[in-house]
């Protein structure tokens, strides 16, 4: 099997382009949470993390720390959903 045979089975897989239950699932909830509370969330995680790290709970600190890339993430996400949408390929 070569590139074109691979490209050509995966553009048949979804032609109509849809999203599968569980992605619309969570575009449908994602979409009703405001965006910035992902940006709260991030912030506060990185407000708690300075916070351990100052009273020497520095794993703890690490493990909290690491919320925020992931909360700014979602928050990318959920933009996105907002923008685009789950119906941009239903006409």
């Amino acid at each position: 099997m070569d590139a074109n045979d691979l490209k050509r089975k995966a553009d048949s897989m979804n032609p109509q382009k849809e999203e599968g239950p569980v992605a619309a699932a969570i575009e449908e909830y994602t979409a009703r949470i405001p965006s910035d509370m992902y940006l709260w969330a991030a912030l506060g995680s990185m407000a708690i993390s300075a916070t351990l790290k100052v009273m020497k709970k520095d794993e703890e600190a690490l493990f909290v720390g690491q919320w925020a890339p992931s909360f700014l993430l979602l928050g990318v996400y959920n933009k996105l959903v907002k923008q685009l949408g789950k119906d941009k390929y239903k006409s």
